[in-house]
């Protein structure tokens, strides 16, 4: 059965001529000629949100929002989004609702709509593209992590997999989850792209960063694989949202924290905080053995090999 990273392995593999300087398939975003950042991601009906616990308004500002946020892994500025839009027969009003989510989102992250496209179809289905700028120094990619680097990750991680579990399993409707855990089910409808602190790490000397979109596990993976490196990570000391469990942190995604790595952990605490940013979590070390480990009250063992992953047959 394959799913979407093996897939993108195999496009990987056909990959040819890359101009120098340039980083195309592999990362959060593309980086083009002069530093330019491109990324564009999908949200389905179905399989991305369900409009039983979200409104329109709230599809449409994370249709961009998750895009930001692969700007952020990358030092990122934003500069310019467009959307194309499949409205589903019968429902005309939910385009008015998804514009407006997308225009707060605009607004709030400062990243102008310029254009795009509509169809009509079976679901509703949200594509945005975005263009950004890499930072003075570089954008910062996956494949930099060094042993020894310290492993960092902003905010609390987990609460827009609970709420999202709560959901599901009480099938209770937003309301009854909505007082059990807000900033959960707000993570889950409307995240916030980490774009100051992405620029933060990025001016700190970041080694490599990735977006938590698919929940630690495979995340951090990701900077493992392309860094041909490991890691060792402190069970006790991850920032665990309420109500989120270690397995909602691990395998659940929906964060959209970042998750990096750095050389210079005092010099990356102290950029943080000059930018009046909330200081992010040291929660483990880069080590030479190609595996991720998780320490967890003395006892070691490879980190849960989970996360999101689409499967396409």
């Amino acid at each position: 059965m394959e799913d979407e990273l093996a897939f993108i392995k195999r496009l990987r593999g056909k990959e040819r001529d890359v101009p120098p300087g340039e980083h195309w398939i592999g990362d959060d975003a593309a980086v083009l000629d002069g530093g330019l950042l491109f990324a564009t991601d999908v949200l389905v009906e179905g399989v991305h949100f369900d409009l039983e616990w979200c409104s329109g308004g709230d599809v449409g500002w994370k249709a961009l929002a998750v895009n930001l946020s692969d700007l952020a892994a990358m030092g990122g500025t934003p500069r310019a989004a467009v959307v194309a839009m499949v409205v589903p027969r019968g429902r005309p009003a939910l385009a008015d609702e998804v514009a407006a989510g997308l225009g707060e989102a605009a607004t709030n992250f400062g990243c102008p709509i310029v254009g795009g496209d509509t169809s009509a179809g079976e679901t509703l289905v949200v594509t945005v593209s975005v263009l950004g700028a890499a930072p003075d120094s570089g954008a910062v990619l996956r494949s930099g992590a060094k042993d020894g680097d310290a492993i960092f990750v902003t905010g609390k991680l987990g609460g827009a997999a609970a709420a999202l579990r709560l959901l599901q399993e009480t099938k209770a409707g937003s309301a009854t989850v909505l007082g059990a855990e807000p900033i959960g089910l707000e993570r889950l409808r409307r995240p916030t792209p980490r774009l100051r602190e992405g620029r933060a790490a990025a001016r700190a000397g970041a080694t490599a960063m990735i977006d938590l979109s698919d929940g630690l596990s495979g995340d951090l993976a990701h900077i493992c694989e392309e860094s041909g490196v490991g890691a060792v990570i402190n069970a006790s000391v991850i920032p665990v949202a309420p109500m989120a469990t270690l397995a909602d942190v691990f395998g659940g995604g929906d964060d959209y924290e970042l998750c990096f790595v750095a050389a210079d952990a005092a010099s990356l605490t102290e950029a943080f905080a000059r930018a009046g940013l909330d200081a992010p979590v040291c929660i483990g070390r880069v080590t030479r053995a190609r595996q991720v480990l998780v320490e967890d009250h003395g006892t070691i063992g490879p980190m849960p090999e989970a996360g999101w992953r689409h499967r396409f047959c």
